[in-house]
């Protein structure tokens, strides 16, 4: 499986992006696609998750700001990120696991088998 993020950037405070994610290859045994971000001198967090049915999680600090979503026809995921702050700068990494549905979906990016190359969001105060 191979996982191509784009739609990083620089914004001001307040403004809005869009992240997408496209995966490739053996894409069958994919059922989370994710999101996690890994501020600068930070360790790598989750920011939001979603199982194939469409089951969500995010991480505090988003809710109300970031939507994940997936178009499983595209084999893509979304992330749509509005209100940005510069707390929200940082490296973001689209995630893929397979296997079983978990409920909810992991937190943890160790139960993740596939990375993408990470894309940079940069929020100017």
């Amino acid at each position: 499986v191979q996982l191509q993020a784009s739609g990083g950037g620089l914004v001001q405070a307040g403004g809005s992006l869009r992240l997408s994610c496209a995966a490739s290859g053996s894409i069958f045994s994919i059922n989370d696609m994710g999101w996690y971000r890994q501020p600068p001198g930070e360790q790598r967090e989750l920011v939001a998750t979603a199982t194939k049915r469409g089951l969500t999680r995010y991480d505090a600090s988003v809710k109300g700001r970031f939507t994940i979503s997936r178009d499983n026809a595209k084999n893509t995921v979304y992330l749509q990120m509005k209100s940005l702050n510069p707390e929200d700068t940082a490296v973001y990494y689209c995630a893929a696991r397979s296997g079983g549905t978990i409920v909810p979906p992991p937190k943890s990016a160790a139960r993740y088998d596939y990375w993408g190359q990470g894309t940079l969001v940069t929020v100017s105060s």
